[in-house]
């Protein structure tokens, strides 16, 4: 149905007409005419569907020239970025209204900002339930006059444990009012909240064949326990998409997983609701003109974004929650646009949780192999190739021939510095390319105790924990198991000294060991790990004030209390899976 259709006003219809839309979602073509008719309304709809354009519309052409500056309208939603989106949606429906006020009220802002605000006039207000509650005690925000009520998001300000908020709010507005609740799910609070409070209320559902998005390809990867960040990493250089957003379920996996990639040169950014708003609202409006590419989130952090150029999404972190994974995804493929979401799951258990979402979402979500280091450094040499060539025929360098002609009188020929030149930018290109390293450490035999390291085989690392940190052989095997993806029967002799710790390590693989334990966590520290030069201070000198422990041995009277990591990649305890703890079996 086009919005003309609608019986909307001429002022609405030029401001639709900006914006660009011209058809509306079947949440607006159901929706809108109800609520320009003052009925309540139940709307059932998911993220991407279009519910604020919704609820927005009815509510900026129910505002009159002569309503004057008195609140009329009040939004309430979960989450500050929700109320900031909203609140600029419906600037843009009232572009051609000038009566029209809106002001949003949330927390982590100037509250003396907003109270001036909300002084000088506003008819439409959007707020977060804690801080409307704030304004409402100082009595900086008058309810007495609202002609209708939306609750956005309802199902997430209950499960936030907004509900008593709510109910509070509810009961300074008038009985006589309309009151407009949209959720995504029906679950028995909403129902009772619907009953309480809304008279008649017509119920509105958007049809769908499948719960997720049908724009959206999705596929998931199954890669080695600890490798997840390298596999997300290879992922971002093999696909190159220009906005994305990556999905994880903890705060603090999130600044872990920012600061590693632009440590690797991503223009990547986290955000949570730890942050400060100010920084918030850099993080989103970077992200949103592309100062940033790479947005990493959880998942009601992310509530609210709206872009309609994001071209995939990563789940990080396999969803907590069905709702959620449907949330997330429904992030890319947006306004007609088509995008894939991508999922990184490690081990059996993980890919089983990922199937159960599947059959709730009736989505297919293909499995896919990782791309290999050997296919990105095709890919990225292949593309610089072409960029050279179109160079050469534009003729944009042509001004350089002089010093060509220069390096070949010193003896180079143009071949040498060709190929001298196209190996420095692959270079630059593919520094980041990670390697999936399949241990290629076999023990030699013979040794005491059955199995041990030859010395051509093996070398020491040394980690800057020991045993003043009270650690343990189990957290250290646990974390390298953990954050190199290798067994542990690749790790050999652990040395814990006072002030530092040495293991025997694959020669072999001793870079990808060093890149993959820089900046991780044993038993909650922060470490650092180099090459074992025997120069790490007075304890290391003498067997007698370490402690010697064989990795390969056989410790089934040892403990196995060991805790399973939720997502395979982020440990912040620093011990090892049970399943990674089969090294001591």
């Amino acid at each position: 149905m086009l919005f003309s259709e609608l019986g909307l006003s001429e002022e609405i219809l030029k401001a639709v007409e900006k914006i660009g839309y011209e058809e509306a979602t079947e949440i607006q073509a159901k929706t809108i005419p109800l609520l320009m008719e003052g009925k309540d309304v139940i709307g059932r709809s998911h993220t991407g569907t279009g519910k604020t354009a919704a609820f927005g519309i009815p509510a900026v052409s129910s505002v009159q020239k002569n309503d004057g500056n008195t609140v009329k309208i009040l939004i309430l939603c979960p989450t500050r970025e929700l109320a900031m989106q909203a609140c600029d949606e419906l600037d843009k429906f009232s572009d051609f209204m000038p009566w029209v006020r809106t002001c949003a009220v949330y927390g982590g802002a100037d509250i003396e900002r907003q109270i001036t605000q909300l002084r000088r006039g506003a008819n439409i207000v959007v707020g977060t339930p804690g801080r409307v509650m704030d304004h409402i005690n100082r009595r900086t925000l008058k309810l007495d006059g609202i002609r209708t009520v939306i609750l956005d998001e309802a199902d997430e300000m209950l499960n936030m444990g907004f509900r008593e908020d709510i109910e509070t709010i509810l009961g300074f507005v008038p009985e006589e009012r309309q009151t407009v609740l949209f959720s995504a799910t029906m679950p028995e609070p909403i129902m009772a909240i619907t009953q309480k409070y809304q008279r008649d209320p017509v119920v509105v559902g958007v049809e769908q064949k499948s719960r997720t998005v049908d724009s959206v390809e999705q596929f998931y990867f199954d890669v080695p326990m600890g490798r997840k960040t390298d596999a997300l990493q290879m992922l971002l250089l093999a696909y190159e998409p220009k906005l994305s957003m990556i999905f994880c379920n903890t705060k603090k996996m999130v600044d872990e997983l920012s600061e590693q990639l632009v440590s690797k040169g991503f223009r990547a950014a986290g955000l949570h609701g730890d942050m400060k708003q100010a920084s918030r609202t850099q993080t989103l409006n970077a992200f949103k003109s592309g100062r940033l590419n790479i947005l990493i989130a959880t998942d009601v952090a992310a509530r609210g974004i709206d872009v309609d150029d994001v071209d995939a999404v990563f789940n990080y972190d396999i969803p907590q929650d069905c709702e959620y994974y449907i949330h997330r995804i429904g992030r890319t493929g947006r306004a007609g646009k088509s995008g894939a979401a991508y999922t990184i799951a490690s081990g059996r258990r993980q890919v089983n949780e990922l199937m159960d979402i599947a059959r709730y979402t009736k989505a297919h979500i293909e499995r896919r192999e990782l791309p290999t280091r050997d296919d990105v450094l095709a890919a990225k040499a292949n593309a610089v190739t072409e960029a050279v060539k179109n160079c050469v025929m534009s003729g944009k360098y042509d001004r350089f021939a002089e010093q060509i002609t220069a390096l070949e009188a010193e003896g180079f020929t143009a071949e040498q510095l060709a190929a001298a030149l196209l190996g420095m930018k692959i270079s630059a290109e593919t520094r980041n390319v990670p390697e999936f390293i399949k241990p290629v450490f076999r023990p030699e035999r013979g040794e005491r105790g059955g199995r041990g390291f030859g010395k051509s085989a093996s070398v020491k690392v040394e980690i800057s924990l020991g045993r003043a940190n009270k650690i343990a052989p189990n957290f250290v095997l646990g974390a390298l198991v953990d954050a190199t993806g290798m067994a542990g029967k690749n790790f050999g002799k652990i040395d814990i000294y006072d002030r530092f710790t040495t293991v025997e390590v694959p020669e072999a693989d001793k870079e990808h060991i060093i890149d993959a334990m820089t900046g991780t966590k044993i038993n909650g520290q922060k470490i650092k790990i180099k090459l074992y030069d025997g120069k790490s201070g007075r304890d290391g000198r003498d067997g007698r004030d370490r402690r010697d422990y064989r990795g390969d041995r056989n410790d089934r009277g040892g403990k196995r209390d060991y805790k399973r990591s939720r997502n395979g990649g982020h440990n912040p305890a620093g011990t090892a899976s049970r399943r990674s703890s089969k090294r001591y079996q």
